[in-house]
């Protein structure tokens, strides 16, 4: 089944791209554009829009003050914000957005922002991923934990390290472990936790057991060695 989105972009080369990207993905038969807020309004009106893209900064009505017109609908797409503004993230959550994919904007980003407001579209509870804010700077960013592939313990803060940088958190890695065991992550040593979707290839035997990703290798405790094998292996 495949549905029709809206891409709202005063932009008009950034509009065209994101457009192009969407209409490659099999999942989307359609693909609306607006270059401008008010355009974007009468677009999700008809209600014919399954998940609305939306730029943040939009002359005359904005991306945020489209994302609360919504409420108002009978028919709310999920919205997915795709901006070059990295401080609206946590306004943008409260608006009770599904994602925030910053510009420029990657292939594979865009796509598994799609999975998840499909998701969401669906009822699924897929969508359910925590997310973590971080400082970046003077502003707040919030990181998808399904986009952390491994932890590192720092004292009474963990790193979290994604595919594009790394953060530092006050949140010690015994209670990510605890928090985040139901959701694919496995504690491998006093000091690290890896997301199994990133694991690339476990050697657990020898005497120096690892596993590895695909931009590090990470050891993995003697004592823990059963509880990775039932975790990574089976």
């Amino acid at each position: 089944m495949s549905v029709a989105v809206l891409v709202a972009d005063d932009e008009a080369p950034a509009r065209h791209e994101l457009a192009a990207l969407l209409a490659a993905d099999p999942r989307v038969s359609i693909v609306h554009t607006a270059s401008g807020g008010a355009e974007a309004l009468r677009v999700l009106e008809r209600g014919e829009v399954a998940v609305a893209f939306l730029d943040i900064h939009m002359p005359g009505i904005t991306g945020f003050d489209l994302a609360r017109a919504l409420a108002g609908l009978r028919t709310r797409p999920p919205v997915v914000f795709v901006t070059a503004d990295d401080s609206g993230a946590v306004h943008a959550f409260d608006l009770e957005a599904v994602d925030y994919v910053l510009k420029p904007v990657r292939a594979e980003r865009l796509y598994r922002a799609l999975g998840r407001a499909l998701a969401a579209e669906a009822g699924v509870d897929a969508v359910d991923d925590e997310t973590i804010p971080v400082t970046v700077g003077t502003s707040t960013r919030l990181v998808r934990r399904a986009d952390v592939r491994w932890v590192q313990a720092n004292g009474d803060y963990s790193r979290l390290y994604t595919a594009a940088s790394d953060h530092l958190v006050r949140v010690p890695l015994s209670e990510l472990a605890e928090r985040w065991a139901g959701a694919g992550f496995v504690r491998v040593h006093r000091s690290y936790l890896v997301n199994r979707d990133a694991v690339t290839e476990v050697r657990l035997t020898g005497s120096a057991p690892t596993v590895a990703l695909a931009e590090i290798e990470l050891p993995v405790s003697r004592r823990l060695v059963p509880t990775v094998r039932d975790a990574l292996l089976r």
